[in-house]
């Protein structure tokens, strides 16, 4: 039935009590009621009625959407189906292999709907691929499981003894948390001979309360306090009933009741009026005088959210703000005030508070679907989100209008009420703009206007639509010939917009040839980077230059790629030497050129031909005479290469010339090669051949000279070779003769190795031997008797000691000996100074030092440091 009703258009509501199987209860109902809405789409209508009752367990079942739907099973998973709930507490969820709404969570209609009804839940079916919504409502069916209670256990009622018959006296209501018939709908009191019960009904709302009327005039001397039980019963099944204690204190005569200026006062409240603005002010009067006049206000019947909302003064009778007052939670207060004089008499009023609506709640935009990546190439009008919009203020303030910035290829659909699709609208380039953050403005029309905003990050997928681009539109490398193969000549470098893969470029070389040889084996090229090397040596004669086309290609599917072309020019080395042309050098009898006796300077013998396989300044020749037989009779060009004589021919002049004729390129370095020119000098061009046979003598002449030249030489080296050697010998014995004798110094001193040193071969006692002594010479201004110098005593001694005679020596030196003691005595000091040949060796004697002492024995032997 309930596909039927969505194919025509219609919503329905219906009982899950029924889906749930066999019910325990004894009463059941199912109530379908089918409401003709107005359909926005071909699927699915406005709204689909459901309803459950409260405190069902979780898990029980609502509805079975895919049967309602008329959808399989297996589409509900494929097409992503979830349920979207519009409050903020999940209380049922969906399973999609199954189809059946479920409770997540037990429900107690009181907590969440207090007393309105009806009490309904609503939320979303979303399917995608197509995108598709269901709205639907649950209406929470209640049950009795609330009692009637009061709001005190017991109350007081204070009645004069004289006041008529059927006079009425309200009661308080009990308060049911349940509605409708599980509300309070009866009220009963205990059996007795004063009073009884009546229950009316209230206009507004249609909530039932008891009244008290007097059948029996009090008497309070007969009975001074009555007590009553009141008891409030609802009417579901089980019936559920709550008592209060009424006592009647029965008081002495007050005829006067308070009198309300107004029955009932009605006044208008703007939400969010801050505590104690003053709501209205009810006026009560009794013509009774003294304390039976004094009037008191309290609220009568209200609800105890009102006592939250409100305060009364008891003696002024003004109403103020206590709470928060909030539109949205309800649109009028009905507020009963009481006012009861000093003898117990009291009066009721109603005080109407109809609240103004403000705009205080900014739109709220809730996300239903969000698609974050979208491919660059998405046509217009892709669903890049659902979102819905809700406003809880009422009227103007409550409508709302959605936008987005200018700025973005994107556009606003309205779709359903309140909801919104945003899709594209112009074509996507990643490579210009990556991601978007689109804020979402929801704007009321309240004054003043209130706003929010939520920003939505789209990013851009890439997709393969940019082809590597080079750098540059053609290449020039350039590489000098001879190279060694794997050399770097250069880089290609292409780049491509696109990201990952799609931007991962390699490089190859399209087939080709250089001369006879393909690509492949002269070129390669790194796919990886686009360094081009060089795989084998090339040569600039052969190869002067190439081109290749290198194509650039991405890693997309399919991939793109452009093409450049590279050209390759070979530099020139020099690597070629002068080849000679003219005069051919490899002929086994070189040509001769015949000469005149008779010719004069300038003559033009022969002409050197020779080319270069370079080119450039490598090529570049020049010529110049190596070698000749007679260098000042011929001079070559040096640019021409053309050989002539620079002098006129004179008779010495040998018969036969020789020419080495030096050819040099201009290269780095430079290359050359030779050409030999044989010229015979004739007195006429007949005797040519008798010339010619004079040669091999000539030649004969001229090996002979060489030969003498070089025992010549050898001759010359061998006695070099002598001097040097008997100059290092000289130079040797002079070492060895200087370790033997001193060198005579400055002093003139000799020292004679025949001399006797051996003390006992003197006949003079003590350590000093006769044959020579030395004085000693301290420095000046030395306090110490160290010794620095020493100088030779004896001045000047024939070489021969012998030849003087003894006795003359021994003289001397004791003579020498006196006066050196005066002197040491005296402090006097003299420096010595001693000569060395610089060729002296290791070992060779400078001078000696020799001390004396007058002490003996070995109080006169001496050391020295």
């Amino acid at each position: 039935m309930a596909a039927a009703a969505l194919q025509r258009g219609l919503c329905f509501r219906s009982d899950p009590g029924m889906a749930g199987g066999m019910e325990t209860r004894s009463r059941k109902r199912q109530v379908v009621s089918f409401f003709l809405c107005l359909c926005v789409s071909l699927v699915a209508c406005e709204t689909i009625h459901y309803s459950v009752r409260e405190e069902k367990k979780s898990g029980s079942l609502v509805a079975n959407i895919a049967k309602d739907l008329k959808l399989d099973v297996g589409e509900l998973s494929g097409r992503s189906a979830r349920l979207v709930s519009k409050s903020t507490k999940q209380y049922f969820e969906l399973n999609t292999r199954s189809g059946d709404v479920i409770i997540k969570e037990k429900i107690d209609r009181e907590d969440l709907c207090g007393q309105r009804d009806p009490c309904l839940l609503q939320f979303e079916i979303v399917l995608e691929n197509p995108l598709q919504l269901y709205r639907m409502e649950v209406q929470i069916d209640d049950v009795n499981d609330n009692n009637p209670k009061f709001s005190k256990n017991e109350f007081v009622l204070k009645m004069p003894e004289l006041i008529p018959i059927n006079t009425r006296f309200s009661l308080e209501r009990a308060q049911d948390s349940d509605i409708g018939t599980n509300g309070i709908q009866s009220y009963a009191i205990n059996p007795n001979g004063h009073f009884r019960l009546e229950v009316q009904t209230l206009d507004t709302d249609g909530s039932k309360y008891a009244e008290l009327v007097l059948e029996k005039q009090l008497d309070r001397e007969e009975q001074a306090q009555l007590m009553l039980i009141l008891t409030a019963a609802d009417g579901g099944l089980p019936q559920r009933t709550g008592t209060a204690q009424i006592r009647v204190n029965v008081l002495d005569t007050n005829d006067n009741f308070p009198q309300f200026s107004q029955s009932v006062y009605t006044v208008q409240l703007m939400e969010n009026s801050p505590q104690d603005t003053l709501v209205t002010k009810v006026e009560a009067s009794d013509l009774d005088q003294g304390p039976n006049a004094e009037i008191t206000y309290s609220f009568g019947q209200v609800p105890e959210r009102v006592l939250k909302l409100f305060q009364l003064n008891q003696f002024t009778g003004e109403i103020t703000v206590l709470g928060i007052i909030d539109f949205e939670d309800a649109e009028m207060y009905e507020v009963e005030v009481q006012a009861t004089d000093g003898g117990g008499f009291s009066s009721r009023c109603k005080v109407l508070v109809e609240i103004e609506d403000m705009n205080d709640n900014a739109p709220e935009v809730t996300l239903t679907s969000l698609s974050s990546t979208i491919p660059e190439d998405s046509s217009p009008e892709t669903v890049v989100a659902l979102f819905s919009v809700r406003d809880r203020d009422s009227g103007d303030n409550g409508r709302t209008v959605c936008s987005i910035q200018d700025n973005v290829p994107f556009a606003l659909k309205s779709t359903l009420k309140n909801y919104y699709e945003l899709v594209t609208q112009k074509p996507l380039d990643r490579e210009k703009v990556p991601e978007y953050n689109i804020s979402i403005t929801a704007t009321d029309r309240g004054t003043p206007r209130l706003t929010s905003v939520r920003i939505i990050r789209v990013q851009l997928s890439d997709i393969n639509d940019n082809p590597p681009v080079f750098n540059e539109s053609s290449y020039v490398m350039y590489l000098k010939e001879n190279n060694h193969p794997g050399l770097l000549i250069g880089t290609v470098h292409a780049a491509d917009l696109d990201t990952e893969q799609n931007a991962k470029v390699t490089y190859s070389a399209l087939p080709g040839n250089i001369g006879d040889l393909p690509f492949s084996s002269s070129i390669s090229i790194n796919s990886e980077n686009g360094n081009v090397y060089a795989l084998q040596s090339l040569d600039y004669e052969q190869t002067r230059d190439f081109q290749v086309t290198v194509r650039a290609a991405d890693g997309g599917s399919p991939p793109l790629s452009s093409e450049v072309i590279v050209r390759v020019v070979i530099i020139d080395e020099n690597d070629n030497a002068p080849f000679i042309l003219y005069p051919l050098q490899n002929s086994s009898s070189p040509a001769n050129d015949l000469v005149p006796r008779s010719a004069e300077a300038g003559y033009l013998v022969t002409k050197v031909v020779a080319v270069d396989g370079d080119s450039g300044q490598n090529s570049w020749l020049s010529y110049q005479l190596l070698k000749a037989t007679d260098p000042g009779l011929f001079a070559v060009g040096l640019q021409t290469g053309e050989v002539k004589t620079s002098r006129p021919i004179t008779s010495p002049d040998s018969v036969k010339q020789k020419l080495i004729v030096l050819v040099r390129d201009n290269g780095e370095p430079p290359r050359s090669t030779t050409s030999t020119l044989n010229v015979l000098l004739v007195d006429g061009f007949s005797d040519a051949y008798m010339q010619l046979l004079d040669v091999p003598q000539e030649e004969e002449q001229q090996d002979t000279l060489t030969l003498y030249l070089v025992i010549s030489l050898s001759f010359v080296s061998f006695l070099f070779l002598v001097c040097v050697v008997t100059i290092i010998a000289i130079r040797l014995y002079k070492t060895r003769q200087c370790r033997e004798r001193y060198v005579p110094s400055s002093r003139n001193f000799y020292f004679e190795p025949n001399f006797p040193t051996n003390p006992a071969d003197t006949s003079v006692t003590g350590t000093l031997p006769q044959s020579y002594c030395y004085e000693v010479s301290l420095t000046t201004g030395s306090g110490t008797s160290e010794f620095k110098f020493l100088r030779p005593l004896v001045q000047s001694l024939t070489a021969d000691p012998s030849a003087a005679g003894g006795s003359v020596l021994d003289s001397q030196i004791n003579s020498q000996l006196k006066e050196e003691k005066e002197s040491l005595r005296e402090g006097r000091a003299s420096v010595s100074e001693d000569s060395i040949s610089r060729s002296s060796g290791a070992g060779c004697i400078v001078n000696k030092v020799t001390g004396i002492n007058g002490n003996s024995s070995q109080n006169g032997w001496l050391s020295y440091q």
